[in-house]
Order: structure tokens, then C-alpha cells, then sequence
């Protein structure tokens, strides 16, 4: 179990979710022990975020590291795709204050980490492995997530919404190698009755159908509809139809629960270690992920 870099550099490009900016992020090869780090090349000095669990300082839309005034957004896609790879030691250079939402899952850049090939190092890997039961609980939310011991990492997820087209539903990935084909490609979702207080918070300009499915599940009048329509930039739709709005259609009937998966993924990934043991989550969430990955890195910072 050898510390593993990616072989060579490669960028991507795309607006960002949050800003609308179009954005450049480029993964490069790392020495042993380095872990994840993003330099800010826009920002003076170009300051560089450790990304570990506890610089993360936002969880409202996605996972936000941070050091002094430097910030990145939505880092998490990226981070599973790295992670699920067995890849410990990665530097990230990006030239504005997120990563590009691409197509609102993890697809492209696994895509182009498996192009890039990794690189076995000298040193070991540093695995956490789980040796007892370890929880996380938050009351007013309902998320629940739990590790126990296991032979390799392995992920149970349980989403439950009170709406008729995602209620609850279930994914399960036993194996990382699981990865590419059955969860890289589960976009983000939003539901509609969310989108108009993220663009009054300034979030999400560059959100669109290309980049998350839409669920609309709670009728409104037709003129608010369309207002939110023309804020997205997207088509106007029937008020009286409900369901799911999307250019593409599912890739699985449960995406939402596969996306939700990734999601618990990229943030275990700021623990700073590979893991070893089995997480069952229910409705989890960014906030609830990283104060698992928090509580974990304490549990076992001597081990």
C-alpha cells in the first residue's frame, strides 16, 4: 500500500456554480506526505488552502475550504474523483475562488484522472483504519452517519425528502472500484422551492439544467415560475407540471442518492488519510459530512 500521485498534469475549464465564473483548475503531481493543496493563482501571494476537514468553512451549497482571506468552492466533486483513484498526494492550482461545476457530477474529472494515469511513490500509505464504532448525529437535521470496522472503505447512503418524486431512496458502493461506473456521473439536484432564496444569497449564478437536475414537486403560480426561469436563463415551464426538470434525463432512477454518495466521499477524502471501514449514512449533507471527517481525524490522530 504505496502513496500514489497522478503520472501528469491536466486542467479543466467551466464556469463556476456559485460566481458564473469561467474558471481554470489544473491538477498537478505531488511529493509523498503532501496531501491535497489549492493554490489561489489569482489572488496576491498566491496563498495555498491545505484542504483537510477542519479549513472547511462553509457547508450552505457544497464544501468551502479556506485560509485567512483565500477561499474555494465546491470542491468535493474533485475530491471524490481523486480519492476514489487511491491518489494521496495531489497539488490543484485554480484561478478563482471555485472549481468549475462541469456538468454538476464528478464524471469529468475522474475522466481525466484515469487519462493522466497516477504514479506509485516510495512511502506507505497512511490508512486510517477504523478499530471500533464511530458516530455522528445532528438532531435538528436528521443526518446520521455512522463508521464501523470493515475490510476495505465502503459507503451505505439513505436520502429522504417530503416530496412524492424523492422520498427516500438508498445507494450502496462495497467497493471504490465501483466508482467510475456506478457514481462519477450522478449530478448535483436542487429543488425548485430552493433556487430563488440561493439567488437572493448571490449564489448559483451559473447554475443551470446542464449542471444539476431540477426536481419541481410543489405547484407555483406561473409568473413566479417564469421569473425564476429568465434568472436561470433556462426555458419556461408549465407551473402545472410537476416533476423533474433536466436536458438529460437519469442516469439511475436513485441519482439523487448516488450524487449524495459522491458528495459523503469528497468530504471523507479532507480527512487527510485513505479509511478503512464501512459508513452508513442517512441524510447526510455537507455540514454532517465534514463534522464526521472532523470527529474521525480527532479519534484517530494517534493511530
Amino acid at each position: 500500500m504505496k502513496q500514489k500521485t497522478l503520472r501528469q498534469s491536466f486542467s479543466l475549464y467551466g464556469k463556476g456554480l456559485h460566481t458564473g465564473l469561467n474558471l481554470t483548475v489544473t491538477f498537478r503531481p505531488a511529493d509523498e506526505g503532501y496531501g491535497y493543496k489549492i493554490r489561489r493563482t489569482d489572488l496576491p501571494g498566491q496563498p495555498v488552502i491545505d484542504a483537510v476537514a477542519e479549513n472547511v468553512v462553509d457547508t450552505s451549497r457544497g464544501t468551502v475550504v479556506a485560509v485567512g482571506e483565500a477561499r474555494c468552492s465546491t470542491i468535493e466533486h474533485a475530491m471524490a474523483a481523486l480519492y476514489s483513484q487511491g491518489i494521496d498526494n495531489c497539488h490543484i492550482d485554480v484561478d478563482g475562488p471555485e472549481f468549475p461545476i462541469l456538468d454538476g457530477s464528478a464524471r469529468f474529472f475522474l475522466e481525466n484522472v484515469l487519462v493522466a494515469g497516477t504514479q506509485e511513490q516510495a512511502a506507505e500509505k497512511n490508512v486510517l483504519v477504523v478499530d471500533h464504532p464511530t458516530e455522528y448525529c445532528d438532531e435538528a437535521s436528521g443526518s446520521r452517519l455512522l463508521i464501523t470496522p470493515a475490510p476495505e472503505f465502503s459507503v451505505q447512503a439513505t436520502i429522504a425528502f417530503e416530496s412524492e418524486f424523492i422520498s427516500s431512496q438508498t445507494a450502496e458502493l462495497r467497493n471504490l472500484a465501483d466508482f467510475p461506473a456506478d457514481f462519477a456521473a450522478a449530478r448535483t439536484f436542487v429543488f425548485v422551492r430552493e433556487i430563488e432564496p440561493l439567488l437572493q444569497l448571490g449564489l448559483i449564478k451559473g447554475g443551470d439544467l446542464d449542471n444539476a437536475i431540477v426536481i419541481y414537486e410543489r405547484q407555483m403560480p406561473q409568473e413566479r415560475l417564469d421569473q425564476l426561469a429568465d434568472a436561470l436563463h433556462v426555458p419556461h415551464k408549465d407551473a402545472t407540471k410537476l416533476g423533474y426538470i433536466n436536458r438529460r434525463p437519469l442516469a439511475w432512477p436513485n441519482e439523487p442518492a448516488r450524487h449524495k454518495l459522491l458528495d459523503i466521499i469528497g468530504d471523507m477524502a479532507l480527512i487527510g488519510r485513505p479509511l478503512q471501514g464501512h459508513i452508513t449514512a442517512m441524510r447526510p449533507g455537507h455540514t454532517a459530512n465534514n463534522q464526521f471527517a472532523r470527529l474521525l481525524r480527532r479519534e484517530y490522530a494517534d493511530k
